[in-house]
């Protein structure tokens, strides 16, 4: 798994493999884990997700950036949304990516998130 933060708009690219990504939709659905990241460490990579239980509402996606660690929080039923999105992507076989990135009244996002483009282990995007 790669995850690289933009140092100018703050989003976190990830690139993972299907069975990382399933590890980490996994790790999200049970609000417990931590996936490292593969790729060395320099400029804006980090080292890794971790998935905690809190009582929400909704996921907050924040940086902790002193581990230079993801950290995804939140109630069962919003990661469980999230979960299921993470999951779509490492079966999805027509490629792609998708963003999770917060806007007013987003379904599972709370406010403050930081944003995260997950890419499809298939590469390019669909062509239908």
């Amino acid at each position: 798994m790669r995850l690289v933060r933009d140092p100018v708009l703050g989003e976190v690219d990830l690139t993972a493999s299907a069975e990382e990504l399933v590890d980490l939709a996994n790790a999200v659905a049970e609000g417990d884990g931590f996936i490292s990241s593969t790729s060395p460490l320099d400029g804006g990579t980090l080292t890794g997700i971790e998935a905690r239980k809190t009582s929400g509402p909704g996921v907050r996606i924040d940086l902790d950036a002193s581990r230079r660690v993801l950290v995804i929080t939140g109630d069962p039923a919003t990661r469980a949304v999230l979960a299921d999105n993470l999951q779509a992507m490492a079966t999805a076989e027509d490629g792609g990516h998708l963003h999770i990135d917060y806007f007013p009244e987003h379904p599972y996002l709370a406010e403050g998130s930081v944003p995260i483009v997950v890419n499809s282990p298939h590469g390019r995007m669909p062509t239908r």
